[in-house]
């Protein structure tokens, strides 16, 4: 089987289209060229196994001799059902939903390449999974562990990573791999009072997720110490991954804290603290770098998780909308 290469845009997320395959074609040569589509853009092995398996699952439930401009909205339904309720296999919920992610994103990539006129499972309804609550501190915690941190930042052999990276964290919501992915050259803190953090990405199919967050004076002023202490050059963290997690981890034992302080539990602590404070949740989504769907899910998060932990819940936002 021939595969051309039709136009890639990346940021359009254009389509690698197989010369031969038609509304004749059957399930499985389809597949294999969305196959080869995936692995071009730079899909994790991981993600076309999964993917792969889960329209090899669909070839085993219909007829051998379904060709894929035949397979109807029903048809798709009936092997969601077939697999949620029939099949002798568990399938859990959060494999449902990824099942269902696969069966869209193939048949949404052939209407593009001009394969299919319409899409059957555009109807199919997405199973969304909600996951459980993350932990984050409570205010009582928030102010304790920073202010262990600046201590030790202060103390008689000072150390000011913690601090620089908790403060930075906090204020900008940055994953740990943003963290440590951030360089020298992606800080705009030349103006202390109009101090910015760009953050960035390497893989084109990640730029959605780029973005450009304000950081306070105070942490301009911590990371010139640090800097400076460490003599950092290019890399803002050069540190390994488990490096900063252990300076986490100095400031849970230093704060005789109960809850691991990570990355993830500050990144929610921040998006929280911004929901308290009544910033619009469209800013909140951009600086976590989220998209609007994924924003409903995280915005009920939040909602619940200032009930639980003793933050106050502002009815409305500025733009008159609840989260």
């Amino acid at each position: 089987m021939t595969i051309r290469n039709v136009g890639v845009d990346m940021n359009a997320q254009s389509e690698v289209v197989s010369a031969h395959i038609q509304e004749s074609t059957l399930l499985r040569p389809a597949i294999q060229a969305w196959k080869i589509y995936l692995r071009d853009q730079g899909r994790s092995h991981h993600t076309l196994k999964a993917f792969t398996a889960d329209l090899a699952l669909l070839e085993s439930f219909l007829p051998t001799d379904k060709a894929i401009g035949k397979i109807t909205t029903k048809d798709l339904e009936d092997f969601l059902g077939w697999l949620d309720k029939d099949r002798e296999v568990p399938c859990s919920p959060k494999t449902l939903s990824r099942r269902i992610t696969s069966i869209k994103s193939f048949f949404r990539w052939l209407v593009k390449g001009g394969v299919l006129s319409s899409d059957p499972a555009e109807k199919v309804l997405q199973k969304t999974v909600i996951s459980p609550l993350p932990t984050v501190l409570t205010p009582t915690e928030y102010t304790r562990a920073l202010d262990v941190a600046d201590a030790l930042r202060t103390a008689a052999n000072p150390d000011p990573r913690p601090y620089t990276l908790m403060l930075l964290v906090l204020e900008t919501a940055m994953k740990k791999g943003e963290c440590l992915s951030l360089m020298t050259n992606h800080l705009e803190i030349e103006n202390p009072d109009q101090a910015y953090i760009h953050v960035r990405y390497g893989q084109s199919r990640y730029r959605y997720k780029e973005r450009k967050v304000e950081v306070s004076a105070n942490w301009v002023e911590v990371y010139r110490e640090y800097a400076e202490k460490y003599q950092i050059k290019d890399q803002v963290f050069p540190w390994s991954q488990r490096r900063l997690e252990y300076l986490l981890e100095d400031v849970t034992k230093a704060a005789r804290m109960e809850k691991h302080i990570s990355f993830d539990m500050l990144r929610w602590t921040s998006a929280l603290i911004d929901l308290t404070n009544g910033v619009e949740k469209d800013r909140i989504r951009q600086k976590l770098g989220i998209s609007k769907v994924q924003w409903r899910e995280v915005g009920n998060k939040l909602r619940s998780l200032a009930e639980e932990n003793g933050y106050p819940i502002p009815e409305e936002t500025s733009e008159g909308e609840k989260i």
